[in-house]
């Protein structure tokens, strides 16, 4: 099986709420009813590996089990990813919005 969590496109980290959501989205895209007859060549494997990945994500106990015995799978810690600033930034006051008025 490959990694379930690259299947839902989610972090190894993600809450059952995002998992769930995920799940949902990728139904979503790859139900037969939603795609057309010429796009048939491997959705159906597709689907079956969504399905696998989410009822193996979704169990507590299966997911965790899972965790166990596939660490390869964990990320070592948090990204650092490089920010740049340029000048321009600097030459656009920021935006500002007045007062919200509600109207009944």
């Amino acid at each position: 099986m490959t990694n379930p969590y690259a299947m839902l496109g989610v972090s190894e980290t993600a809450a059952a709420a995002e998992i769930t959501h995920a799940y949902r989205r990728q139904l979503r895209d790859h139900h037969p009813d939603m795609r057309s007859r010429e796009s048939n060549s491997g959705a159906d494997e597709r689907l079956r590996q969504i399905l696998a990945a989410y009822a193996l994500l979704r169990d507590p106990h299966r997911r965790a089990a899972y965790d166990r015995a596939n660490p390869c799978h964990k990320s070592t810690g948090p990204i650092q990813v490089p920010v740049f600033r340029t000048d321009s930034v600097r030459a656009h006051p920021p935006l500002w919005a007045g007062p919200v008025r509600w109207q009944r």
